[in-house]
């Protein structure tokens, strides 16, 4: 396995794993191991299915097309206006979320220094440092993404280690640790993680990137998305076993979708200064490593739909329409995270659903030869049912 594929991995996994790590104890917590477990596998498949049947469509449609293109030759203008206004609205989305998480792991991370940031310094110090990167383009983002996420498997190495003895089975062994929590709030505790889970295997984003960069070899592209989206799985499995499990579930629970909490409670378990500041930097280089992974492909798509030229005066362009909406919703939306990260589970079935089921069947249809994903019609019915239930799972949360 070459740099490139190596890079590749650490881009599709880094951008999976990031808001997704933190926010699942946050949205699992109450529901119970085998629940949380299930759901958890049960998704990956989906995303492994459904990231598998986008690289089909890619690679029919041509290397180098992107996610806008594409979808202009298989369902014309009107397929072309669902899927940008989906696209945009799920990356400004998680752009927003990872500004908003980021900046408040920032806060509490300079905080012991003495260095008291509001949230709105913090957003755009958060902002101007790590959206900085994404001006240099991909082969950059690529080295970066390599060395932050190697890093931080390194550290969360060592912080499941270390939990993982601290881990309480009687806790993990309840079907659900909160003592007023009826069956009519667990169901909706359960319908409310299924988006925050989708989501958080949602690199998909970058696929048409990586099979630009790995200029259309559908080989070394599977084994990429194949490994590069079961990583987060293991990861994920891993997180909740020693966060819940050390935490406690109803504690956790209590955090209300707070970032910081977390991260604070997962320290107080520390014995030592060295492992207190390798918890916290791992939280936030998981949100690092996801935000790069989200906002390369957004600055790409921005790019392709401005015609955007590739000197300093086309990217700052670029850099300015793909930053200043979120960073704006940011600014006056502070605290909005946990939401925001499921409600942009609508657009992500969308985008990596319901419009590649339309494009497969057509491209089926004009190009039969050609790599695709096994399955035929009735994976693709399953995907489409599944992405009923998803989108049935948040208005029943939003509108409950």
């Amino acid at each position: 396995m070459n740099l490139k594929q190596l890079g590749s991995i650490a881009i599709v996994a880094g951008t999976a794993i990031g808001g997704g790590m933190l926010a699942l104890p946050l949205a699992t917590a109450a529901l119970g191991t085998l629940p949380a477990l299930l759901l958890l596998v049960g998704i990956w498949g989906t995303s492994v299915y459904t990231a598998l049947l986008m690289l089909e469509i890619n690679l029919k449609s041509g290397v180098g097309d992107n996610v806008h293109a594409i979808t202009g030759k298989l369902l014309g203008p009107v397929g072309q206006m669902i899927q940008g206004g989906s696209f945009m609205s799920l990356l400004f989305a998680l752009t927003m979320v990872y500004l908003m998480g980021g900046s408040s792991l920032l806060e509490n991370r300079l905080l012991p220094l003495g260095i008291d940031l509001n949230k709105q310094a913090a957003v755009l110090i958060f902002t101007l440092v790590f959206g900085g990167i994404i001006a240099f383009g991909v082969s950059w983002i690529d080295k970066a993404a390599r060395l932050l996420f190697s890093l931080m498997v390194a550290l969360f190495v060592v912080v499941v280690v270390y939990l993982l003895p601290e881990v309480d089975l009687l806790l993990l062994s309840n079907v659900v640790a909160i003592d007023d929590v009826t069956a009519n709030n667990f169901n909706r505790l359960f319908l409310t993680a299924i988006p925050i889970i989708f989501t958080s295997f949602g690199f998909h984003v970058c696929i048409a990137s990586i099979v630009r960069y790995l200029e259309g070899d559908v080989v070394s592209l599977r084994k990429v998305l194949i490994i590069g989206s079961t990583l987060p799985l293991i990861c994920y499995l891993l997180w909740l076993l020693v966060s819940v499990g050390t935490v406690g579930p109803a504690k956790v629970f209590s955090f209300n979708g707070e970032l910081p909490l977390l991260v604070n409670a997962l320290q107080d378990l520390a014995n030592s200064n060295a492992l207190k500041q390798i918890i916290d930097i791992f939280a936030n280089l998981a949100l690092i490593t996801s935000f790069l992974g989200v906002t390369m492909s957004l600055f790409d798509y921005v790019a392709e739909l401005i015609k955007a030229s590739n000197d300093a005066a086309g990217r700052a362009k670029t850099w300015l329409l793909t930053f200043v909406p979120p960073l704006l919703c940011a600014l006056f939306y502070p605290d909005g995270f946990f939401k925001v990260l499921g409600f942009a589970a609508l657009p992500l079935v969308i985008m990596i659903m319901f419009l590649p089921v339309l494009m497969a069947i057509k491209q089926r249809q004009l190009q039969p030869q050609g790599y695709q994903v096994a399955g035929g019609n009735l994976g693709l019915g399953l995907i489409t049912l599944a992405g009923i239930v998803i989108i049935i799972a948040q208005l029943y949360v939003a509108l409950g």
